[in-house]
């Protein structure tokens, strides 16, 4: 595979990434319910991770995927954590 389409393919991704970003954001502001609206932050973070991976990709690093892996750890218990607060109204028991 060569360099050129490589580069292509990453921008299309880039690109497919920063378009459901914006929608997430879009749910987000415009959610009817919190649900909705929590469902659109997880999808938020999960994209954010896509685009770092896929910036480690185009910059050749390992630090990116590192950064990546944390982020996904931090989302997942942010997420936990909101949920078990809405559904119960403490996150600690």
């Amino acid at each position: 595979m060569s360099t050129t389409a490589l580069m292509l393919a990453l921008d299309i991704a880039t690109a497919a990434v920063s378009m459901a970003m914006a929608l997430c954001a879009w749910r987000l502001v415009r959610g009817p319910h919190t649900p909705d609206r929590v469902l659109a932050v997880d999808t938020l973070y999960l994209n954010a991770v896509a685009l770092v991976v896929l910036l480690g990709i185009r910059l050749q690093t390992a630090m990116l995927f590192e950064a990546a892996l944390i982020m996904a750890m931090l989302g997942f218990v942010s997420t936990v954590a909101l949920a078990r607060y809405l559904s119960r109204g403490d996150v600690i028991e």
